[in-house]
C-alpha cells in the first residue's frame, strides 16, 4: 500500500539546556525560629514565635495575615458550617465536630505579638488573624514579628489532632500561626475548611519541649542526635529538663513544619544509596509490626522511582510517620494511619502517593487552593507510575482508574471546571473526581498528545524550572511546549477551564473500487489529535497519526504513517486508503485507550 505522507517543516524537539527567563517573577520569604513546652496530660502547649518576614514583591505591605487552623476545629466554625450546609450527604466533618465534647475543641490563642519591639494591632477572626502592620514593609524590607501562642489540641476530624485511630498521641500539622501567602495575585487569607494549604518558602527552626517518654518525628533535621536517645544514642542528662526533653530540629527551604510524638514508637532508618535516609516511625503494636516492616523497601523504590523520573530529591532525609487521619504530605514527611490501611495494597498505594506529594505541591509549590489538579492529579498519575514498576503490574494505561473515575463523574452531568476552587466545589465526590481523576487523566493523555518520552522530559524540565517555587498551571504547559516543540495551549485551555467532552467517532467506510475512504466525526467539542489503526482480514495493521492543525506539529512517531492535520472546526474528517474495503476487518480510534473519550463505543467499526 502506497502510504499517504506529507512533508512537515522539522519540528524542534530539543529541551533547552539553559534556564528559560523567569523575569519579573518572585516570592516572598519568612524564616520561624519556635519553641514550644507540651503538656502531654492536658493535651495543650505554650509557644513563642519569631518570625523574619522578607517582601521581595514590588509592593509595599500595610497588613499581614496568619492561619490559625485549628480555630476550625469546634462546633459553628466555618468548617463545621461548609459541612452541615454541603451537598454532600454524609456531611460527616459536621457530624463529627458537633459530637465533639468541649475538652475535644481546637483552640490557637494569640496572646501578644509585637512588630520590631513594638506592640501591633491584631484581631482574630476564627481561622485568619489580622495583622496591621505599624509602618508598611517597602520593597525589599525585613521585619521581625515576635509572637507568643496558646494551642489546645483538637481530636483528630481533619488530618491533625490528639489520640488518632491508631493511638498516636500527637499529630500535629497546622500547629503553629502560620503566615498566609502574599503573591502578584494578593493575599491568599482563606478561612480553613479542611482541604488545601499554600505556604511562604523559609527556614525552620524549632524545639519542642516534652515528656522524656515521648520520641518525636519531623519535618527537618534533629539536632544534636546523639544526646536525644529514643533509638539514636544513650539519652544524655545534659538534654533533659526536670520530666522534659527538648527535640530541635532545623528544616531549611520548606514552606510548612509537622511532627508528631508517641511514647510507644519504633525508629527505624533505613539508608539510601547515593541518596536520603528514610525514617520510619510506627508505634510498637502487633498489628502494625509487619506491615510496616514489610513497606518500608517498597517505599524506598517509590522514593527512587520519583527522584529519577522528577527530579533528585534534594533532603538528606525523608519520614513515613504513622500519624493523622488517613495519608498526607508534609514538609521532609508523611503521616499515614496504620489501622486505616489493614489491606497492604491499599497501604503501599496511599505511602506511594503522599511520596510523590513531595514532588508536586511541596518542591513544585503550586497554589493547591487554586490549583489542586497540579497537586493531586499529576501526584495520582505518577504514584500510579511508580506502583505499576514496584509492583510488577504492567498496566499500559497506567491510571485506567482515573478514566474510570473522571468518565463515572462526567455521566452525573455535574462536572465543575478544574479551575473551580478547591473550597468551591459543589459536591466533595466532584472535587476528588475533578481534582485526583481529571487532573491524573491531563498528564495521560499529554503523553497521547505530545508522546509519553516528552512528557517526562517536561516533568523534568518542569522540576529543574519551578522547585522552590510557585508554579501556575501555564508554568507547566510552557514547560511541554518547550520540551515538544508543539503549540498546546488548547489543550491547557479546554481541559483545565472549561468541562468540554471528547468524543471522538468512527462515522463511516465506504468502498470505491480498489480504494477505501474512512470518515472521521467529532462528536463534541473537546479536540483532540487521533491515532487510529485499521486492522485488516490478513492480521496486518496499519497505524496513522491524525495531528490538530493547532498544535502546529505532531508528537515522535514510530511504525505510524503521519495524515494531514485536522481543524478543530471541522466536525468531519475524510482520508483514502487505497486498500479494498472487502480487506478491512476494523478501524480503530485509539487503540490503546489513552484519550478521555466519553463514549468508547463508537470508536472502532
Amino acid at each position: 500500500m502506497k502510504k499517504q505522507m506529507r512533508l512537515l517543516l522539522p519540528v524542534l524537539l530539543f529541551v533547552f539546556a539553559c534556564s528559560f527567563s523567569q523575569e519579573g517573577y518572585w516570592q516572598q520569604h519568612a524564616d520561624y525560629t519556635m519553641e514550644i513546652d507540651v503538656d502531654v496530660e492536658s493535651f495543650t502547649y505554650t509557644g513563642e514565635q519569631k518570625l523574619v518576614y522578607t517582601n521581595n514583591s514590588p509592593d509595599s505591605i500595610k497588613r499581614v495575615f496568619y492561619h490559625l487552623y485549628y480555630n476550625a476545629f469546634k462546633p459553628g466554625s466555618d468548617l463545621e458550617a461548609a459541612s452541615r450546609y454541603s451537598y454532600n450527604d454524609k456531611r460527616n466533618m459536621s457530624k463529627n465536630l458537633l459530637s465533639l465534647d468541649k475538652n475535644d475543641w481546637g483552640d490557637l490563642r494569640v496572646l501578644a505579638l509585637t512588630q520590631d519591639g513594638v506592640v501591633v494591632s491584631h484581631a482574630t477572626k476564627e481561622t485568619i488573624l489580622e495583622v496591621d502592620l505599624n509602618a508598611p514593609l517597602p520593597p525589599g524590607g525585613k521585619t521581625t514579628l515576635d509572637m507568643s501562642f496558646f494551642v489546645k489540641v483538637p481530636a483528630i476530624v481533619r488530618r491533625a489532632g490528639k489520640n488518632n485511630s491508631d493511638g498516636v498521641a500527637f499529630s500535629m500539622a497546622q500547629w503553629y500561626p502560620k503566615l498566609c501567602e502574599y503573591d502578584d495575585q494578593g493575599w491568599h487569607a482563606n478561612p480553613y475548611i479542611g482541604r488545601e494549604f499554600y505556604g511562604v518558602w523559609g527556614d525552620f527552626d524549632v524545639t519542642i519541649n516534652i515528656d522524656k517518654d515521648y520520641t518525636v518525628a519531623a519535618s527537618g533535621y534533629l539536632q544534636a542526635p546523639e544526646k536525644i536517645g529514643h533509638g539514636y544514642a544513650p539519652l544524655d542528662p545534659e538534654v533533659v529538663h526536670g520530666e522534659k526533653i527538648s527535640w530541635n530540629f532545623i528544616a531549611p527551604d520548606v514552606h510548612d513544619f509537622t511532627w508528631a510524638a508517641d511514647p510507644e514508637y519504633i525508629h527505624d532508618v533505613v539508608p539510601i544509596k547515593n541518596g536520603p535516609n528514610m525514617h520510619f516511625f510506627y508505634k510498637n503494636e502487633t498489628p502494625y509490626l509487619k506491615s510496616w516492616k514489610d513497606l518500608q523497601p517498597f517505599a524506598v523504590k517509590f522514593l527512587e522511582f520519583f527522584s529519577k523520573n522528577i527530579g533528585k530529591y534534594p533532603y538528606k532525609q525523608y519520614s513515613v510517620i504513622m500519624a493523622g487521619d488517613g495519608g498526607m504530605e508534609y514538609a521532609m514527611c508523611t503521616f499515614i494511619t496504620g489501622s486505616g490501611y489493614s489491606d497492604y495494597r491499599k497501604l503501599l498505594g496511599v505511602t506511594s502517593h503522599e511520596i510523590a506529594h513531595t514532588w508536586f505541591q511541596f518542591l513544585l509549590a503550586t497554589n493547591e487552593s487554586k490549583h489542586a489538579w497540579m497537586d493531586e492529579g499529576f501526584t495520582s498519575y505518577i504514584d500510579d507510575a511508580a506502583l505499576n514498576e514496584a509492583l510488577g503490574l504492567n498496566n499500559v494505561v497506567l491510571n485506567k482508574g482515573a478514566y474510570k473515575a473522571y468518565f463515572g463523574w462526567v455521566a452525573t452531568g455535574l462536572e465543575e471546571p478544574l479551575t473551580t476552587h478547591a473550597d468551591r466545589y459543589k459536591f466533595s465526590r466532584g472535587y476528588g473526581a475533578s481534582s485526583y481523576s481529571k487532573g491524573s487523566v491531563f498528564l495521560s493523555q499529554l503523553g497521547y498528545i505530545i508522546g509519553e518520552k516528552n512528557l517526562y522530559k517536561t516533568l523534568k524540565h518542569y522540576f529543574n524550572e519551578w522547585s522552590f517555587k510557585h508554579p501556575r498551571p501555564y508554568d507547566f504547559i510552557r514547560s511541554a511546549e518547550r520540551v515538544s516543540g508543539l503549540e498546546l495551549d488548547w489543550y491547557l485551555m479546554d481541559w483545565a477551564q472549561t468541562t468540554k467532552q471528547l468524543d471522538y467517532q468512527v462515522n463511516s467506510i465506504i468502498g470505491e473500487g480498489s480504494k477505501t475512504k474512512i470518515v472521521l466525526k467529532r462528536g463534541k467539542q473537546m479536540p483532540m489529535p487521533i491515532d487510529l489503526l485499521v486492522v485488516l482480514k490478513d492480521g496486518s495493521s496499519l497505524l496513522f497519526n491524525i495531528p490538530l492543525t493547532m498544535m502546529r506539529g505532531n508528537k515522535p512517531l514510530e511504525n505510524t504513517t503521519l495524515l494531514d492535520s485536522w481543524s478543530w472546526a471541522q466536525p468531519y474528517y475524510v482520508f483514502e486508503l487505497n486498500v479494498a474495503k472487502e480487506t478491512i476487518q476494523e478501524v480503530v480510534i485509539d487503540p490503546l485507550g489513552f484519550t478521555a473519550d466519553v463514549n468508547r463505543k463508537n470508536n472502532r467499526l
